[in-house]
């Protein structure tokens, strides 16, 4: 690792770091290591042309050797990350525009003086930052287009012509401040989202018998906390309410404006704020395992990947470098006009093909966030472009995940429906799963009557479990009752396959080795589901594929209904991603979508995972895409956006090339001088710049 002072005031200094090759140091980690430093006021972090910007107090020499340290000790061991797949800085600080002042300095004054030496002289000290990086960056980089805009102001600087030279550093120094000015604006909607929420919680403690209230730090939470917060308050953690109602403002996480009414055993995330009521919130997630710190860590993910159509961006600015330096010298050698070579090196394509294909990622996934999408990366992106095939698990993603009880059924002469309705709301009570919720919700608009038992043991994607006097009761699918119990469904068979012909949910009950009843639940479809799959296969989707643990008639019924004509019934949780590599052994880009814990598997699987606003937070963590609004629509949104994406990245990278090709012919034909192919190189870059940072909007159109 090397540390290179480029520049340093009383109080601003610019390093530049030089990694092993290969690797490149977390831009993110490093701001965050360098704030720590004492002194230090300020820090921004150009991961581009690997510089540290800062403000300081004290001694430079002190300060240099604690950056170094910074970056020997903590970043270079724990947080390197591979070359080909950083991606852009954070920008916390508003880039300086000192440079800008300095190099416009010299092209107003430098005229004004007689004296050629005093014009020399005012000249270099405006353009040594330039020509510092530039030699710098020929050494340890070979030749790149820093190097030939270096030689270009060299050049002029060595025939004179200070006028050239001054105006050539002032449209550099220009053009860089405003490209650090775009992507710090392009940062905006991601600084947002990484803001950490902190502060004080009011937490529930019993002392001496009594309830009594505590003021804590967050970082202090536990989970199984009762989180008391009342109106204006920021809801800290990730929980159920267990006591009060209260309006919650969810914006910040969902984009919904309206606030919305929470109550008891409705869930509540982190970051939102309690407009009006007071609630008390059993803590299910804290500290970083809450949604917002992990949305944090999403939005930290997009900043460390690259795509394919930015590295090829990148080789091929490096490939034309070589091009625009041999046309100089064969300029020179053809006509020995300096000032010719030097207008060639500065139609460069380094710059635009560099810079506007990550911003305009960079705009995209800002644009997602405005929408309620959260997208993992410009590799994520991409990949939702080239999707052709849309799988869909069913429950909670094309319904509502919202369940209704349609009927209970006893099949035991001793208990009544209500009897077996309660012992399951008894045991469902402890657990917030949609069909749980649904049974609890049934039980109590029927006068609940709790049944006392055991702690409850859940059994991820098949049931719950529990003892009341010594004998078990076992809540589930058929196959966790009659493969994995061993409960005998021989007597109630053909019952069973009449009350199951409706196509609806089962939810059956054994009690004591013996089944004891079931309840019938009903999921209805999302009302804009179908809207959402037909803007899907009109943005060129081939295929769009139902998974689901339902019945082979509940499947069929709701295929015709959306129009899907693939579709696969009574799986298994673990199925699911079995059947997703079987569709992708046909050679087809898949996208998943999903909400529950067992779909993490197909979800990581996929080309392109993409997790539903209420689905487990596994789900979301596995996920490529994550919705942030209970919207399927949203799903669509997500691949109309990233189609616009890179149309907007190809049709940019063709005016780059385009533009910048006239560019350097006209100046190898002696026809721009360096001012005029400055001017034109930088004001292109710009240009494109600021079309990149176009947010960009997807049109809502109902097509059913």
């Amino acid at each position: 690792m090397q540390l290179i002072l480029l520049h340093a005031t009383a109080k601003r200094a610019r390093f530049k770091y030089i990694c092993k090759s290969g690797f490149r140091v977390n831009p993110i980690q490093l701001r965050v290591a360098l704030e720590d430093i004492p002194d230090v006021s300020n820090v921004r972090v150009n991961a581009i042309l690997n510089n540290i910007i800062l403000h300081y107090c004290g001694a430079l020499e002190a300060l240099e050797q604690n950056i170094y340290k910074v970056l020997s000790d903590v970043v270079v061991e724990s947080d390197l990350i591979k070359q080909e797949e950083s991606y852009l800085a954070l920008r916390d600080e508003i880039p300086s525009s000192s440079e800008v002042a300095r190099a416009g300095s010299a092209l107003l004054l430098s005229p004004l003086l007689n004296n050629a030496t005093a014009q020399l002289g005012f000249s270099l000290i405006a353009s040594a930052p330039l020509l510092f990086s530039g030699l710098k960056e020929t050494f340890t980089h070979g030749i790149n287009s820093r190097s030939l805009e270096a030689m270009a102001v060299a050049i002029s600087l060595y025939l004179k012509d200070f006028k050239t030279a001054n105006s050539t550093n002032f449209m550099l120094a220009l053009g860089e401040y405003i490209e650090e000015m775009t992507m710090y604006k392009s940062d905006d909607l991601i600084k947002e989202l990484a803001k950490q929420k902190s502060g004080l919680a009011w937490v529930e403690c019993i002392e001496h018998g009594k309830g009594v209230l505590k003021q804590i730090p967050s970082e202090e939470l536990k989970v199984s906390d009762i989180v008391v917060i009342g109106a204006g308050d920021t809801i800290l953690v990730d929980g159920h309410i267990i006591e009060g109602e209260a309006l919650v403002n969810q914006i910040s996480m969902t984009g919904e404006a309206t606030p919305v009414r929470k109550g008891h055993s409705d869930r509540v995330l982190s970051g939102t704020i309690v407009q009006e009521g007071k609630i008390k919130v059993w803590a299910e997630s804290v500290g970083t395992q809450t949604a917002m710190a992990r949305i944090k860590s999403y939005i930290e993910e997009t900043l460390v990947q690259k795509s394919a159509q930015e590295l090829n961006a990148s080789k091929m600015a490096d490939s034309l470098v070589p091009i625009t330096l041999g046309l100089a010298t064969l300029s020179y050698v053809l006509t020995r006009d300096l000032m010719r070579s030097a207008s060639v090196l500065q139609a460069d394509y380094s710059c635009a093909l560099k810079l506007t294909t990550p911003v305009t990622f960079k705009s995209a996934i800002s644009s997602a966030g405005k929408e309620g999408i959260i997208i993992k990366g410009a590799k994520s992106l991409e990949s939702l472009q080239l999707s052709e095939v849309f799988i869909f698990d069913k429950t909670g993603t094309l319904t509502q995940g919202d369940l209704e009880v349609l009927d209970v059924y006893s099949f035991h002469q001793t208990w009544d429906k209500n009897a077996v309705l309660n012992l399951a709301a008894s045991i469902e009570e402890h657990y917030f799963h949609p069909v749980a919720q649904a049974v609890v919700k049934a039980a109590k608009d029927k006068n609940f009557k709790h049944f006392h038992h055991d702690e409850v043991t859940f059994i991820v994607a098949h049931g719950v479990k529990s003892e009341i006097n010594g004998k078990s009761v076992v809540i589930g699918s058929r196959h966790f009752l009659e493969d994995d119990e061993g409960i005998s469904f021989k007597t109630q068979h053909e019952a069973i396959e009449k009350i199951l012909e409706s196509g609806e949910m089962p939810l059956f009950i054994g009690y004591d080795r013996e089944l004891l009843g079931m309840i019938l639940l009903k999921d209805s479809l999302r009302e804009n589901a179908k809207n959402a799959l037909e803007r899907l296969r009109k943005s060129g989707v081939k295929e769009i594929i139902m998974l689901t643990g339902d019945t082979t008639q509940k499947a069929s019924k709701i295929a015709k209904e959306l129009g899907i004509n693939r579709y696969y019934a009574e799986l298994l949780p673990t199925q699911k991603a079995e059947i997703l590599e079987q569709i992708m052994q046909e050679g087809k880009k898949v996208a998943f979508v999903g909400d529950g814990i067992n779909d993490a598997p197909a979800l990581i699987r996929a080309d392109i995972g993409i997790g539903m606003h209420k689905g487990a937070d596994i789900a979301k963590a596995s996920a490529d895409v994550v919705l942030l609004r209970d919207d399927i629509e949203a799903v669509a949104e997500a691949r109309e956006l990233a189609i616009a994406c890179l149309k907007k990245v190809q049709r940019g990278f063709k005016i780059t090339v385009g533009v910048n090709s006239m560019i350097l012919i006209l100046a190898s034909l002696g026809k721009l001088s360096p001012i005029q192919t400055a001017f034109m190189h930088n004001g292109t870059t710009i240009g494109l710049l600021l079309n990149a940072l176009q947010r960009i909007r997807v049109r809502k159109e109902n097509v059913s």
